[in-house]
């Protein structure tokens, strides 16, 4: 048997096992008519020179990821459960570097927010990975129409592209076309974003290998960044999704915060679902 503890933070949800899995059961476990449903599968296992954890993620479609701030999180109240880490931080390596994450609990003692260190943000194309001269100004189109953006690094590659109004863009159309955009090697995360004020940005997301989720971090943290870098918003910002609010904090790293909820846990037979 397997056991899994379902969470999500702000709508984001991921499965979270201590066990091995492979891209197959992967997609299984994250089919929500034929599993359990989640954006992604994290393994969570013993840390190594100085870290108290690891955690790998696969996301919906199987595929491994870098790195994702909100499944982090996630990562967090797991390890707090376990008695990882100290009463304040978590010290957690993952695909694109180790990230530290500062805990704040509840009257309880368990876990009700976190706040990630992302590391700082890269708009040179190298490290994004991007196949283009700059990051700026990138511009992409599908059936008429036409967007102009900013590609950004955050551990794992975004696209953002600035809209009047997320919640009337056809996401569901234009996803998935410029995730596989040809200057990504890696395909890309997408963001719609809206500027509400110096201090306050909508978005909606597309992830890569996943579709559109209710919540995405390092989306977050990609869209404060673009934005910041257009002097558009202050370092200090609040973006909102479709699954709740998120906080970005800009600097030479980049801060995410937001709530963590556990949904349940469970225990399944892997060779039931994939059978």
């Amino acid at each position: 048997m397997m056991h899994l503890a379902k969470l999500h933070a702000t709508g984001n949800d991921f499965l979270v096992t201590t066990d091995e899995l492979d891209a197959a059961l992967a997609v299984v476990l994250c089919d929500r008519h034929r599993g359990i449903g989640a954006d992604g599968v994290i393994t969570l296992g013993p840390g190594r020179d100085g870290a108290d954890a690891i955690m790998t993620l696969r996301n919906a479609d199987g595929a491994l990821a870098e790195m994702s701030g909100n499944g982090a999180r996630c990562v967090a109240w797991v390890a707090v459960e376990a008695g990882l880490g100290s009463d304040t931080d978590l010290v957690v390596d993952t695909g694109s570097g180790r990230r530290t994450i500062a805990l704040e609990r509840d009257a309880q003692g368990a876990l009700a927010s976190a706040t990630v260190d992302m590391g700082a943000v890269t708009f040179e194309p190298k490290d994004i990975p991007l196949d283009a001269p700059s990051a700026f100004d990138l511009e992409v189109g599908y059936h008429g129409a036409t967007f102009t953006g900013d590609a950004v690094g955050v551990g794992n590659p975004h696209l953002v592209l600035p809209v009047d109004d997320p919640a009337a863009v056809k996401v569901a159309s234009f996803g998935p076309r410029f995730e596989v955009d040809e200057r990504f090697p890696e395909r890309t995360n997408v963001e719609f974003v809206g500027v509400e004020g110096r201090d306050r940005l909508t978005m909606r997301v597309w992830e890569r290998g996943v579709g559109e989720t209710l919540s995405c971090g390092t989306g977050a943290c990609a869209a404060a960044a673009a934005a910041h870098r257009r002097g558009l918003v202050d370092t200090d910002v609040t973006v909102v999704v479709r699954g709740g609010e998120l906080t970005v904090g800009l600097g030479e790293t980049v801060r995410l915060g937001g709530p963590v909820t556990h949904v349940f846990d469970v225990d399944v037979d892997p060779e039931r679902l994939t059978s």
